[in-house]
C-alpha cells in the first residue's frame, strides 16, 4: 500500500481547508455556490498564493496551511478574490494592455467589491490607501477592470508600486492560458472552453443572486456592473461577427473525416487509404477589413483609443486573421489623416504602443468612403468584410449605399432621422468595456 508522502498529505489537508472556506462562504453568499466550487483544487508548490488559468485552483499547500492557522480571514478573502476574477473575466481581458497596471486594475476592481460587502466572512479594516482610491473610484464613477485600468495611467510609479503592495492577493501568471508547465498526470483534458464555461457561470450568478436577494447595496450593485460590462462586450464580439465573410481555408478538414476507415485502408490495402482527408474547409473568418476613426474636435482621444484596442484585441483573440489578412486603420475628419494597414498581431501590438489621434476638424463621413473606393479601384482591397466607424455622430452622411457592410458606432445620443437606412448603427455606452 502507497505511504502517503508530506506533501500529498498537505495537499490533503488543504483541501479540507477549501471546502471548509467555501462552505463559510456560502452562507453570506448563497448565490456564488456554483461559482466558489467551479475550480478543481490542485497542491502545486511553485506558486507562492493561490493561481489559476479557469479550469484549476493551484495553491501552495504547506505556505497555506501556515496562513490558515495565522490568519483564517485573508484566506477566506483570497479565494473570494480568485474567483471574482474568473467571474468577470479579468483572465482574458488584457489583450494588448500593459502587464502589470492591467493585474493591479483587475486586483482593485475585485477588492473593491469585497471590500463592499458588510459580511463578517470578509469584513477587513481598510487602509488609508484604500479609502483615499476607493472615493477617486467613486468621483470618477469607474468600478470595472477597464475604467480602473485607464485612471492608473494617471498615477506616478512611486504610487502605482503603493497600490501593487496594497492590493497584491493572488498571482495572475496563469491568466489567459492553460498551464503546460507540470501537468499533473490526473487532469483530463477540459472539453469546455475555460472563458465560456464562467460565462455561463456568470449568468446563473447573476439569476440567483436577483432570486434570492432583492435588496441592492453597494458591493452587490458593483458586481452586477463588472459581470453586465462583461456581457457588453460579449455582444460586441457577436457585433463584430456581421462582418465576418465565408472563405475556404487549405487544411483538414478533421470535422468531416473518419479516421477509423482511413487507417483500416492503410492496413488492408498498404498505402491505399479508403478515404482522404478534406483538404479544405470553410470557416467564417475576417480577411480585408476598414475600420475608421473619427478625429474631430469633438471626438475624446483616450475614448478613441480605448475603442482602437479593445476592437483589435476582440478580433485577434477571436482568431479573426487570415494569414494574408488586412485592416486599415484609418483616421478621418474631414480629411483622411492617416491609414495604417495592419497584416499581423505583431504589427497590431507595436501599432498600439505608439498610436496617436491625428486631426481635430470638422466630421464629414465621405472622405473616408471615397478613399476606400480608391483602394479598390487599386486593387489594395479585394475581399473588402466590412467597415466600422468610430463616431460622435454629428457630420455629413455619403449619399449613396457602399456595395459592403458598413457600421457607425455612436458614443452617445445622435441624430437618427440623420443617419442613412442603409446604415447598421450602434450606440455604444462611455462605460462599456470597449
Amino acid at each position: 500500500m502507497h505511504a502517503e508522502t508530506q506533501t500529498e498529505w498537505e495537499n490533503r489537508m488543504f483541501q479540507k481547508i477549501l471546502v471548509f472556506l467555501r462552505d463559510e462562504l456560502c452562507i453570506d453568499f448563497p448565490y456564488l455556490e456554483r461559482a466558489l466550487s467551479a475550480l478543481i483544487p490542485e497542491g502545486k508548490e511553485n506558486v507562492h498564493a493561490f493561481a489559476t488559468e479557469g479550469v484549476y485552483l493551484y495553491y501552495p499547500s504547506a505556505h497555506y496551511l501556515k496562513v490558515f492557522e495565522e490568519n483564517e480571514q485573508f484566506l477566506r478573502r483570497a479565494y473570494l478574490h480568485t474567483v471574482f476574477h474568473c467571474l468577470y473575466a479579468h483572465l482574458w481581458q488584457r489583450g494588448n494592455r500593459e502587464v502589470k497596471r492591467w493585474n493591479l486594475a483587475c486586483d482593485i476592481a475585485v477588492e473593491f467589491v469585497i471590500d463592499g460587502f458588510n459580511k463578517q466572512t470578509t469584513q477587513r479594516l481598510l487602509s488609508w490607501l484604500r479609502q483615499q482610491y476607493y472615493e477617486k473610484m467613486r468621483e470618477k464613477k469607474v468600478i470595472s477592470a477597464a475604467g480602473i485600468y485607464e485612471l492608473l495611467a494617471e498615477e506616478a510609479p512611486e504610487r502605482l508600486t503603493e497600490l501593487a503592495q496594497e492590493f497584491y492577493t493572488d498571482d495572475h501568471a496563469l491568466w489567459g492560458r492553460e498551464d503546460k508547465q507540470s501537468p499533473m498526470p490526473h487532469q483530463q483534458k477540459q472539453s469546455d472552453d475555460p472563458q465560456k464555461k464562467w460565462q455561463k457561470i456568470a449568468r446563473q450568478v447573476q439569476f440567483q443572486k436577483e432570486k434570492s436577494d432583492r435588496r441592492s447595496d453597494a458591493a452587490a450593485a458593483a458586481m452586477q456592473v463588472q459581470i453586465t460590462e462583461e456581457r457588453k462586450r460579449r455582444n460586441y464580439k457577436e457585433f463584430l461577427k456581421k462582418f465576418a465573410a465565408f472563405h475556404e481555408q487549405v487544411r483538414c478538414d478533421m470535422d468531416n473525416f473518419d479516421l477509423n476507415y482511413y487507417t483500416y485502408g492503410l492496413r488492408t490495402y498498404g498505402n491505399l487509404p479508403l478515404i482522404e482527408p478534406l483538404e479544405t474547409r470553410e470557416e467564417r473568418r475576417i480577411s480585408e477589413f476598414v475600420i475608421v476613426v473619427d478625429t474631430s474636435y469633438s471626438t475624446s482621444g483616450e475614448l478613441v483609443r480605448s475603442f482602437l484596442q479593445e476592437t483589435l484585441h476582440i478580433l485577434l483573440e477571436q482568431n479573426a486573421f487570415f494569414t494574408a489578412a488586412k485592416v486599415h486603420l484609418i483616421q478621418c475628419d474631414d480629411r483622411i489623416q492617416e491609414d495604417l494597414v495592419i497584416q499581423s498581431q505583431k504589427q497590431a501590438q507595436e501599432l498600439m504602443a505608439r498610436f496617436e489621434i491625428k486631426g481635430g476638424g470638422n466630421t464629414d463621413f465621405r472622405p473616408a468612403f471615397t478613399y476606400v473606393e480608391e483602394l479598390r479601384g487599386k486593387g489594395e482591397l479585394r475581399n473588402l468584410g466590412g467597415l466600422l466607424y468610430f463616431t460622435d455622430g454629428n457630420g455629413t452622411y455619403p449619399a449613396k449605399k457602399p456595395d459592403y457592410p458598413c457600421a457607425f458606432l455612436y458614443l452617445d445620443e445622435y441624430d437618427e432621422e440623420a443617419v442613412p437606412v442603409w446604415a447598421i448603427r450602434r450606440r455604444l455606452d462611455r462605460t462599456d468595456n470597449i
